[in-house]
Order: structure tokens, then C-alpha cells, then sequence
């Protein structure tokens, strides 16, 4: 039944798009876009947390070596049931390391200073403002919520086209080759576990912020990362911005990400 629901959705998404390429160019140059998001939604408690506009601080200035991220990794993979693949090329990653040149390519110079040049960074979804890949989507199963600004994602709705992965200028997105479920070393029955076919990516946390949690990579950080109300002046993300430099991944494409950098 769900094989053939999921059937049915991807011929009426590739007919919706009419088979060819140009909705996910067009993606690209029209930015962002939310349309109408689906039904589905992450139901929130009488003690969740909100925001206008979520954001995320991450503080470069406390990590030394990659060995620094892999509890924050790790945070996020286990609360996630994120499968561990022998073949990396199946590898599914919501939050990973990159060195300075990949996360930023448009602020690397030919030279620069060890630390910066050496030092791997956090990266994942940045929650933009402007989202192409949910332009690319022809059935809505990425769509960003109005209310705070979280990209999120329907996986009954993915049927696997991967446009919006063609669509994200950040590679923050993952596509279940395998069905994951038998590499997951110990399933967190709080989340929802997945099937071979769809993308994944990051969610923010969503379902941690509905029962009044901050999202794991946060808690697991010692303070390296904060998280707020971006259109609050006096949230803690806001405060950081006014007293520290901050970057942010391929700003000149006009996706406005929502994740900053202190470095």
C-alpha cells in the first residue's frame, strides 16, 4: 500500500513538474518561497519553545580539532537514528565537519592563517530564509514553517525525485539509498526512523523544541552554539551578533541562511 501511495505521489510529482530539469534551475534563481505547507506538523506542548524566526550561533573560537565536534555529532546521530553505513557513499549526515575552503568558498584566500585554514567546521541545513529546495519540491515535502522559520520536512510526501538536494547550494541534504533501520545501532523510539527512498536532512531539533528541549547539538556543545530568536533583540543568538564578527555560508546567493559563524 504505502509503495504504491508512494507511486502514485511520484508520477503526479514528475507530471506536475513536466520531466525536464528546469523547475530545480528555477529554484536557483527564484530563492526562496514557501508555498503552502502540507498538514503535517510537529505538534507542540503546553511547555515549547518559540520563536519568530529560529536561529543558530556557532562559536569556531572553542573548537580546536575535530576530535571537539564528534560529541556534537554524535548528539545528533543518536537522537536522529542516524544509520552507520560500512559504504560512505550511502553515508546519511544532518550535522557534519568541513574545513574552512568547502563551507566557505567564497571567503577562502589563496592564504590564511593556519588555524582557520586547518580547523574543521560545523555545518548542516541552514534553515534560510529563502529556501530554494522547497521551490524544487513538486510535492511539498519540504516546505518551511511560517511561524519560526524552520525548514522541515514530510517524509510520507518525499518520493525520492532528489530536486531538492539539486536545489541546495549546501549539500545539507541526505537520500536513503539502503533502508537505513538495520544500521541504526539503538533506535530512539521518540523519532521517527525512516525508509529507503527519501531524503533527510536537518530539522532543527523540532521535535525536541515542541516539548520545551533546545536542539541537541546545542546541549551536547558546552556552550559553543546558541540558539534563539533571531528577531529578538534580546535573545542570546541576537546578543552574540552584536559583540562578535560573524559569517555566514554562501551569503551572495540570497537564501539568507539562519545559521551563523564567530570565527
Amino acid at each position: 500500500m504505502e509503495d504504491s501511495r508512494r507511486r502514485f505521489l511520484r508520477l503526479a510529482g514528475v507530471s506536475a513538474v513536466g520531466l525536464t530539469t528546469r523547475p530545480v534551475l528555477n529554484a536557483f534563481a527564484s530563492g526562496g518561497g514557501d508555498g503552502d505547507a502540507p498538514a503535517v506538523e510537529v505538534k507542540k506542548g503546553k511547555d515549547a519553545l518559540k520563536a519568530k524566526q529560529w536561529a543558530m550561533v556557532i562559536d569556531t573560537r572553542q573548537f580546536e580539532s575535530a576530535e571537539d565536534l564528534e560529541p556534537i555529532i554524535e548528539a545528533c546521530d543518536k537522537i536522529h537514528n542516524i544509520p552507520k553505513f560500512d559504504n560512505k557513499d550511502h553515508e546519511i549526515k544532518r550535522i557534519w565537519e568541513e574545513h574552512y575552503h568547502h563551507a566557505f568558498p567564497d571567503k577562502a584566500q589563496k592564504f590564511m592563517d593556519e588555524r582557520t585554514e586547518h580547523l574543521p567546521f560545523l555545518v548542516l541545513c541552514n534553515h534560510c530564509e529563502n529556501p530554494p529546495c522547497c521551490r524544487a519540491c513538486p510535492t511539498q515535502a519540504t516546505f518551511k514553517r511560517e511561524s519560526d522559520g524552520i525548514v522541515l520536512m514530510d517524509f510520507h510526501r518525499c518520493i525520492g525525485c532528489r530536486f531538492c538536494m539539486a536545489a541546495c547550494p549546501y549539500g545539507s541534504r541526505s537520500f536513503n539509498f539502503r533502508d537505513p533501520r538495520p544500521f541504526i545501532e539503538e533506535i530512539n523510539k521518540d523519532f521517527p526512523t525512516r525508509m529507503k527512498g527519501v531524503v533527510e536532512k536537518c530539522n532543527f531539533c523540532a521535535e525536541r523544541l515542541a516539548v520545551g528541549k533546545m536542539p541537541a547539538c546545542v546541549e551536547a556543545s558546552s556552550g559553543a552554539i546558541a540558539f534563539g530568536d533571531l528577531l529578538d533583540p534580546h535573545s542570546d543568538v541576537r546578543e552574540l551578533l552584536k559583540e562578535n564578527y560573524t559569517i555566514r555560508r554562501k551569503q551572495s546567493l540570497g537564501t539568507d541562511p539562519a545559521v551563523y559563524y564567530i570565527v
